[in-house]
């Protein structure tokens, strides 16, 4: 038997942990702040059924980031590599952050930018299960899956006639990530597990506690921990050294827990200062030790699924061919064979993104540019938070996909970060050394740079409309949900984000094509996000986004029963908005008040379309032709070649131009192979970006191409829902997807066949009334929150 605590210790411990202790500061320790679904209520799908990726061999740890497979709860994350001789975990908290305030601007007025001002997100530590004789050369049959369906991962295998499988996930629930090995045939598990550091701490042995970990602390005071434990019944879990180690275990459970003590309040300076994540991961590790592995597996699947089975999507049947191919070897074939649609693989690709927002936004910190999964202690643009598209575009997916409750981080995360986004804004905006200040001297409300950091830090240059697209993705959520509640928490930054507007506006008379005059306000000088001159008066991008604030504004403060005069002022101001234009010269929407194409024509970046997509102030119903028609043009001379979440942004665009053709082609550029660090699909379906020589993981691509997917089968904005708006033909054959979030307060289940809607149940989630379009049908269908509809066009 292991030298383990006994029942009655662990039921001391869980007591002792369960008193309202904090270890990240963001999620309370054992009370959550979400309905937590009940094991009993679990059903596993059995592997032959499963949603998954698999691979025929371990992840080299060399190419971890592209092979390695991600496991999060929201929280604590991992890439797990598998090899059963030599399983490694890259372990990540989503709290684990260098850097400062960083609130003194350089001598140009803009912001530091580096890993000791701005900071960094990190590793919190490796993980290593060695298991002794398990060589490559000495097993057979093995098989690496990573199950959608389930929420986990699983290694199988067999040596010396054993059969041996392994299951790796991190349980939102009981907030620890749990390794299994287990067996069939009478094997045995021996070898040690080792925690390695990677900031050169040190990795104790606490042989009282059958404990292993590190703790430390950056020179920003956050303070962090990792600890590992493992059980068995059967042999025996003891430390030697800095190691446990495990001998003649018929099963061995493995407890990896950790964090930090940020607490997501600015008050008190984003640390807990009560807590010692040491002691707290110490007591969780332990207690979750003792509890049987089956019963971990079964709470965490429940959690898992009880998200999951939101959304089902079914595009059509692969064949058996395609269905045997382990997923990289299918990605290839698909690239390599364009006339032969896989739907299977590309149902799995969106099922993919959905498990990275499950595992990776739950009631922690929101995903950043590279989520939870790093193979570095140097991340490319610090794995910040970057907001002139890639924040935006992590949680595109979100509503679409019922994922709703996966939003909420992101909310909770500018709310936090307010006061000292407002702080800087008002004290540094107006610098005289920044060239994007405002020229009216006026300063209200709060704005950000194109970087933010978890500590009220912003990095790199201002961003005057970073707020705007921030509130247009947290408004976004309220159109589909409705949620009162929601909207009360979102409104001060809303107001926030107008005030500052309402300061930076500048007046100019503009003369339009047809010669006629207008005094009109614009956004002051500005930077179009990383394209063109940066000091413009008017870029669209403004405008548009700006636009869509103060109409936010204005439904939200009518809602809510509040600031009348000021929401007046704001719908005058709005009034007064300058629009971009069709060039007479080019045809496409102006980027800038210029009728000459002054930028990069294949530029990365749609700015000049954000009032179409992500927005929906220009659409087909409300919009000039002339307008749509210089939407396209300009999506036509940016071309089909980009970086993967360019392409995603330009295929929900063709998607909202019902351009089905053109959206897939972009979906199937995205999902193309990366090798030789090329743009695309890694092995481990992570996206891929070429930057000179190398390839970066940057995430936002892995949820914007399934949110384009999700825009091809639906198109809603309040009171619209289109159905079936531009099916590729890969798809049409059949299909079904249930569980789709619809804009205006409806979800919407929907199957086809022969590319024209057969049913669709539409469902109120606080909706009354939208009009429903089919093609040439429509009918305007009217719900009390509750009900539900069939409808057969």
């Amino acid at each position: 038997m292991s030298d383990s605590p006994s029942r009655r210790d662990f039921l001391r411990i869980t007591g002792a942990v369960g008193a309202g202790m904090m270890l990240s500061g963001v999620r309370p320790f054992i009370a959550q702040a979400e309905e937590v679904a009940r094991p009993e209520n679990v059903s596993l799908v059995p592997e032959g059924e499963a949603t998954s990726l698999w691979y025929p061999a371990p992840a080299e740890e060399s190419r971890i980031i592209q092979q390695g497979l991600p496991i999060g709860n929201g929280r604590l994350g991992a890439l797990v590599g598998s090899d059963p001789a030599d399983d490694v975990l890259y372990l990540t908290d989503a709290t684990l952050w260098t850097g400062h305030r960083n609130d003194v601007l350089q001598d140009d007025g803009q912001f530091p930018y580096g890993p000791n001002d701005f900071g960094s997100f990190g590793l919190l530590a490796k993980v290593r299960v060695e298991a002794t004789g398990h060589t490559k050369a000495a097993v057979t049959d093995y098989r690496r899956r990573l199950d959608l369906s389930n929420g986990l991962i699983t290694s199988s295998y067999r040596y010396r006639g054993a059969q041996y499988r392994r299951e790796t996930y991190s349980s939102h629930p009981d907030d620890v990530v749990v390794v299994r090995l287990t067996q069939r045939g009478g094997g045995v598990h021996s070898g040690r597990i080792r925690l390695e550091a990677t900031r050169a701490e040190t990795v104790v042995g606490e042989p009282g506690s059958r404990t292993i970990s590190l703790s430390s602390r950056f020179d920003n005071g956050l303070r962090y921990a990792a600890v590992v434990t493992a059980f068995s019944e059967t042999g025996t879990v003891a430390v030697t050294g800095n190691a446990l180690v495990f001998k003649e275990c018929r099963e061995v459970l493995v407890i990896v827990s950790g964090g930090t003590d940020y607490l997501a309040n600015a008050a008190k300076g984003f640390r807990n200062s009560s807590v010692d994540p040491l002691v707290v991961a110490r007591e969780r590790a332990l207690a979750k030790a003792e509890v049987a592995g089956s019963a971990l597996l079964h709470t965490h699947v429940a959690d898992y699924q009880s998200l999951y089975r939101r959304m089902t999507v079914d595009l059509g049947e692969s064949s058996r061919a395609q269905r045997n191919l382990d997923s990289w070897s299918r990605l290839a074939v698909r690239h390599t064979n364009p006339g032969q649609p896989d739907p299977e693989l590309e149902a799995s690709y969106l099922q993919f993104g959905r498990y990275l927002m499950i595992t990776g936004s739950r009631n922690s910190l929101p995903i950043n540019l590279q989520g939870l999964w790093l193979h570095n202690n140097s991340p490319d643009w610090y794995a910040d938070y970057h907001t002139d598209i890639n924040i935006q575009m992590n949680y595109w997916l979100t509503d679409r996909a019922g994922l709703g409750r996966c939003f909420t981080a992101l909310a909770d995360y500018c709310l936090a970060q307010l006061p000292e986004w407002s702080r800087q804004t008002q004290r540094l905006f107006n610098d005289p050394r920044n060239r994007f200040r405002n020229s009216s001297g006026k300063i209200a409300g709060w704005t950000v740079a194109f970087s933010t950091n978890t500590n009220g830090g912003l990095g790199w240059w201002w961003h005057p409309a970073g707020n705007a697209w921030l509130c247009q993705s947290l408004w976004e959520h309220y159109e589909f949900t409705l949620d009162a509640q929601y909207l009360e928490r979102i409104y001060p930054l809303l107001k926030g984000a107008a005030e500052f507007w309402a300061a930076r506006l500048v007046t100019i008379t503009h003369t339009y094509p047809d010669g006629s005059t207008r005094e009109v306000l614009v956004d002051d000088k500005d930077w179009s996000p990383e394209h063109g001159p940066q000091d413009a008066l008017g870029i669209s991008y403004a405008q548009e986004i700006v636009w869509e604030l103060f109409r936010e504004l204005q439904v939200a403060a009518a809602e809510l029963e509040r600031d009348k005069e000021f929401a007046a002022r704001v719908k005058d101001l709005q009034s007064r908005l300058y629009l971009p234009e069709v060039s007479p010269k080019t045809g496409m929407l102006q980027e800038w008040m210029h009728p000459d194409d002054i930028g990069e024509r294949t530029h990365r970046h749609l700015s000049p379309l954000i009032g179409f997509f992500p927005g929906d102030h220009m659409n087909h119903d409300d919009t000039p032709k002339a307008t749509i028609e210089g939407i396209r043009k300009l999506l036509d001379v940016r071309g089909m070649e980009s970086f993967g979440w360019a392409c995603a942004w330009r295929s929900a665009c063709w998607a909202r131009l019902r351009d089905a053709d053109r959206a897939y082609q972009l979906l199937l550029t995205v999902m193309r192979p990366s090798i030789a660090n090329e743009n695309g699909t890694s092995a481990n379906f992570f996206d891929m970006y070429r930057n000179n020589d190398r390839a970066i993981f940057q995430i936002d691509a892995n949820f914007g191409a399934p949110a384009a997917m999700l825009e091809m089968i639906l198109y809603s904005r309040p009171g619209v829902v289109e159905l079936l708006p531009a099916l590729p033909g890969a798809w049409a054959k059949r299909g079904r997807v249930t569980g789709a979030g619809v804009k205006g307060g409806f979800e919407v289940d929907l199957s086809w066949r022969d590319g024209k809607v057969t049913t669709a149940v539409l469902r109120s989630v606080g909706g009354t009334s939208t009009e429903v379009r089919a093609g040439s049908w429509k009918r305007v269908i009217t719900l009390r929150p509750g009900e539900s509809v069939t409808i057969r066009p």
